[in-house]
């Protein structure tokens, strides 16, 4: 039986093995996730008191779901992440097969940066530039200039993993399709697409999170009748967090925890399509 030397030894500068490193880790991720879990728990409390349990009840979720200005509000929510999404991953697709080809022409690197870049830069300095911009075209503002401010601010994080799938893909591939006699729209829609899907489903469920999720950007474009669920929850705990609160919020961990999970699984079963064999 071959014996695993990692397993035997520690080798000198291993973090792995360092003197506290564990109980480090558990307090950092009871830090980030307990305060999450006990909101979870906490939705369901009788008692209109948050901090004072009495015991286990549903009658927050069953508020939350018949309360008009709540689904008013999550209505809007949905439709924006939905048409911002798919505008955004449209263009951000576009981009990514012009990006990947192999034609050289001049500012290329630049433009990848900028790609990247809405994602280093604040939120608020984007979206201040957006409201002094549509100010300035005396837009009004409401749903549509949330809708296009969302996405402008979610093209990279569509584009990001079109593109890295697009890096991934074995240029061969193409090179033999046109070797059967196919042209680049058949070889784009019979090769290229069926094998970007992936990458493209992963970017626009990205795209739909950080839509959904978003409160800055809605904040400072948004006008009458374009409350989402982030700016409608903001309302609410500036008045002071209650388990109807807490429900909304679980429910919207929820729906990121299902999307993220779907995102990981359509990456993780193309990776393991196109692995080796």
């Amino acid at each position: 039986m071959r014996l695993n030397p990692f397993r035997s030894r520690a080798f000198p500068g291993d973090a792995r093995h360092w003197p506290g490193l564990f109980t480090a880790t558990a307090a950092f991720f009871a830090y980030v996730y307990l305060p999450i879990l006990i909101l979870i728990a906490l939705s369901f409390n009788e008692n209109r008191t948050v901090t004072i349990w009495t015991g286990f009840s549903l009658d927050w979720y069953r508020m939350a779901f018949s309360n008009r200005d709540i689904v008013s509000a999550t209505t809007n929510s949905l439709i924006i992440a939905s048409v911002a999404s798919v505008s955004a991953t449209t263009l951000a697709t576009l981009a990514a097969l012009r990006m990947a080809s192999n034609d050289r022409f001049l500012g290329k690197t630049g433009i990848n940066a900028v790609f990247a870049l809405p994602i280093t830069v604040p939120e608020i300095v984007p979206a201040v530039a957006t409201l002094m911009f549509f100010a300035s075209l005396g837009f009004t503002f409401g749903l549509g200039t949330v809708i296009i401010g969302h996405i402008v601010f979610c093209i990279p994080f569509a584009y990001l993993p079109i593109r890295a799938r697009l890096e991934g893909m074995d240029p061969k591939i193409g090179e033999a399709a046109a070797d059967l006699y196919a042209n680049p729209v058949q070889a784009f829609w019979r090769v290229t697409l069926p094998q970007l899907v992936p990458g493209i489903l992963s970017g626009l469920v990205l795209a739909f999170i950080i839509s959904l999720d978003d409160f800055v950007t809605t904040f400072f474009l948004g006008g009458a009748g374009s409350t989402t669920l982030p700016i409608y929850i903001f309302g609410l705990v500036r008045t002071g967090v209650t388990p109807e609160v807490n429900a909304i919020s679980s429910l919207m961990l929820l729906l990121s925890l299902s999307l993220v999970s779907l995102s990981l699984f359509l990456g993780r079963d193309q990776n393991r399509k196109t692995g080796p064999d």
